[in-house]
């Protein structure tokens, strides 16, 4: 089986209009989604992404970020295992970040030998 990650990105005001009760629920969906790919033993890895940061450019540049006036974030994301992209991409349709109008990219990942 190859990996492939999916990236989370959704608009910052979809989650901060939750009411605690719809923040519960959404934990919920989001525990049994991953535990539903962890079961068929298909989950890797997977990282929710926090608000502060910065931005290393060429030159040593650095900049605050992430930018919080983007129209979407990166929210976080998930590495799973499975057969081909198609199959990654089918696991992907129950991620409840589409719930809240989001949307999850799903890529191949590459071997990097040093």
């Amino acid at each position: 089986m190859k990996e492939f990650m999916m990236i989370f990105r959704s608009e910052p005001k979809a989650w901060a209009n939750l009411s605690p009760e719809q923040m519960q629920a959404s934990t919920k969906k989001w525990q049994d989604w991953i535990g539903g790919i962890a079961a068929q033993e298909k989950f890797v890895s997977t990282n929710r992404l926090g608000f502060n940061g910065k931005t290393v450019k060429s030159n040593n540049v650095v900049t605050d970020g992430p930018y919080t006036e983007l129209k979407e974030i990166i929210g976080g994301n998930m590495v799973v295992k499975a057969e081909n992209l198609d199959a990654a991409v089918e696991m992907a349709k129950g991620c409840p970040t589409l719930d809240i109008g989001g949307h999850v990219e799903v890529r191949d990942t590459m071997d990097i030998n040093l």
